[in-house]
C-alpha cells in the first residue's frame, strides 16, 4: 500500500533551558494514500504541532517527514514552499476567506499566488465537488458558515493536493453543519481517494475517519480503527484522566 505521508522518529521542542517543552517526542507514523485519519488528544498533547510538522509548516528538531516520497528535511525554504503549494492542501477552523472576493475568486487564490493562470474549469470543478457550483459569484457574507467552510475546502482542493490537512475544520460550525462538512470530507476519500489528516477534539467528527490516532504528552498512546463516537469518547476520557494521574495509562 502506497503511503502519502511517513513520519519517522519526529521530535519537536519549544523554548530553552528549564522552560523547554517537548511537544512531539519520537513519533513515527504512516498515513496510507486514500485514507482518512483523525488525530486526537488532550489540550497540549502535541496534535497541532504534529499536523504542522507533517504538513511542512514547521520544521522538527529531529526525525523525518516525507510527503509522496519527498523528504522535507533536506529541502530549502523555497523548495519546501513549492512542495506545500503543489502537494498539500490546508483547511482550518477559521475559514480565512477574503471578504471582498467571490467564492470562485477565493478558490482560485492559491493558483494566482503560485503565479499560475487560474483555470476556471478547475475552479468550477472544485466548487462543484463541495456542492457550491451555483454559489461561485457569492461573497463570504452571502454564505452560511458551512458554505464558507466548503469554499475553504474547495480552495484547498483546486491544486489537486496529494494530502489535505485539516485542523479543527468543524470547530466553528453547529452540529448539523459539521456533519455535512464531515460527510463531504469522507466522500472525498471514498470517491476520489483523497488523503486527509484531521486534528479534532470532537469524537463525532473523529468517527468519520478510517482511523484515530491518540496523543498524550507528545507521544502516540493508541490507535483505533473503524472508530465509533462512543469508542473515541471512551479513549479520550481515559486520556483526560491520565493527565491528572499518568500511572492510569498503565492500568
Amino acid at each position: 500500500m502506497a503511503m502519502a505521508v511517513v513520519i519517522e522518529s519526529l521530535t519537536k521542542t519549544y523554548g530553552i533551558g528549564q522552560s523547554r517543552i517537548t511537544a512531539i517526542d519520537q513519533v513515527s507514523l504512516s498515513f496510507p494514500a486514500g485514507s482518512f485519519t483523525a488525530v486526537m488528544g488532550p489540550s497540549g498533547s502535541g496534535k497541532s504541532t504534529l499536523l504542522q510538522c507533517a504538513a511542512g509548516l514547521d520544521r522538527p528538531d529531529s526525525g523525518k517527514v516525507s510527503i509522496g516520497g519527498a523528504e522535507l528535511s533536506g529541502l530549502s525554504e523555497t523548495a519546501l514552499t513549492r512542495l506545500r503549494r503543489d502537494r498539500v492542501g490546508f483547511v482550518f477552523q477559521s475559514f480565512n476567506l477574503m471578504p471582498a472576493l467571490t467564492a470562485a475568486q477565493n478558490v482560485e487564490l492559491p493558483l494566482r499566488l503560485a503565479g499560475r493562470k487560474a483555470d476556471q474549469k478547475a475552479v468550477q470543478a472544485a466548487l462543484a465537488t463541495v456542492g457550491l457550483g451555483d454559489r461561485a459569484g457569492h461573497r463570504p457574507s452571502e454564505l452560511s458558515g458551512g458554505q464558507q467552510q466548503r469554499v475553504a475546502i474547495a480552495r484547498a482542493l483546486v491544486t489537486t493536493p496529494q494530502v489535505l490537512f485539516a485542523d479543527e475544520p468543524t470547530g466553528a460550525l453547529d452540529t448539523r453543519t459539521s456533519r455535512d462538512v464531515l460527510r463531504l470530507l469522507s466522500g472525498m476519500v471514498t470517491e476520489h481517494q483523497q488523503t486527509i489528516i484531521m486534528v479534532t477534539h470532537d469524537p463525532m467528527a473523529a468517527a468519520y475517519a478510517d482511523r484515530v490516532i491518540f496523543l498524550a504528552d507528545g507521544r502516540v498512546t493508541d490507535t483505533l480503527a473503524r472508530p465509533t463516537a462512543e469508542a473515541v469518547a471512551a479513549h479520550m476520557a481515559r486520556l483526560e484522566v491520565s493527565a491528572d494521574d499518568p500511572a492510569s495509562l498503565a492500568c
